[in-house]
């Protein structure tokens, strides 16, 4: 199955991802946010956990690749997001580690990114939401069956299905 049911393991995955992360980049002034379906606590989601390093300062973001790099991450480019840079696991590390043990995405983006202020209103709205939560589920699952349970399918599909209600979510929460 390509989604499942919310998970309350999920904030605990995220907790112990950032913890480690917070120890290596300590002296870093970043962020550690848990973005995505699984921070939503109620919404179905592929159990991956999405996280956003932040920072502010144009030279931390070297000092976060640099730590990055010495935890078994290499840079991936955007992946055609302008600004929101994807960090990779390499597949040699320690397999006893968090990190490898737990599904994540990790990208760094800086403060003023505007897909990072996208995702933290979008989670924000539906943390706050119940209504808009249970129609954006409903809108994923239908999403997942016309993909066939494909993840690469079922990612080109919601990118296009789901622009709309993301937008319309945005807008409202930021009226209110």
């Amino acid at each position: 199955m390509l989604l499942e049911n919310y998970q309350v393991r999920w904030i605990r995955d995220f907790g112990l991802i950032r913890k480690i992360l917070k120890r290596s980049l300590q002296g870093v002034n970043c962020a550690v946010e848990h973005i995505g379906s699984t921070a939503v606590p109620g919404l179905c989601a592929k159990p991956i956990i999405d996280i956003d390093l932040v920072y502010g300062e144009e030279s931390d973001f070297g000092k976060i690749k640099s730590v990055l790099e010495e935890l078994g991450y290499y840079h991936n480019g955007d992946q055609g997001i302008s600004g929101r840079e994807v960090f990779k696991r390499k597949g040699d590390q320690d397999p006893l580690s968090e990190l490898d043990t737990i599904s994540h995405h990790l990208y760094i983006c800086h403060v003023d990114n505007q897909e990072l202020k996208r995702h933290l209103v979008f989670r924000n709205y539906l943390r706050s939401n119940e209504r808009a939560r249970k129609t954006y589920a409903k809108l994923k699952e239908k999403i997942a069956e016309e993909a066939g349970q494909d993840r690469k399918r079922y990612a080109a599909l919601k990118q296009e299905a789901a622009r709309d209600f993301v937008e319309q979510a945005i807008l409202q929460f930021e009226k209110s």
